[in-house]
């Protein structure tokens, strides 16, 4: 592929963006990338706009914003709606704040339970499949 990024094909798009060909087409259909127009006879092709747009979503996605989120993100794009992008950030960062909390919960419970399966060696009993077959909370 040339560093050209104004006429690429979508298999040269696809290595620019650092996606799989079917991700495009994924994201066309969904809505997030347009699909250029087919001249005829000819074959669609892509420019610099294009392969940052799909970065703009893998980088999105990367930080945990759905797809929905990221169509969204993508109509605050040009920069003037900073204060809207920070309200879905903010949406954002409080699912992680809240994931975060469950999975101390559950680390703080699996390291117990781990810890105490060594302790009874030779018991009939594991303190983890106990606490499973109980519906440990």
């Amino acid at each position: 592929m040339k560093n050209d990024l104004a006429n690429l094909t979508i298999g040269d798009f696809a290595k620019a963006a650092d996606v799989n060909v079917e991700t495009i087409r994924f994201y066309q259909r969904r809505g997030l990338l347009p699909e250029p127009d087919k001249p005829y006879g000819g074959i669609r092709r892509y420019g610099e706009a294009d392969v940052a747009r799909v970065r703009f979503v893998k980088s999105a996605q990367r930080l945990g914003f759905s797809l929905d989120d990221v169509a969204g993100l993508l109509g605050l794009a040009d920069g003037a709606h900073c204060g809207e992008a920070r309200k879905v950030g903010e949406r954002k960062l409080a699912e992680v704040r809240a994931k975060l909390i469950d999975l101390t919960r559950m680390e703080t419970v699996l390291a117990e339970l781990v810890a105490r399966c060594g302790a009874g060696r030779g018991k009939v009993d594991c303190p983890l499949i106990d606490a499973l077959r109980g519906g440990c909370d």
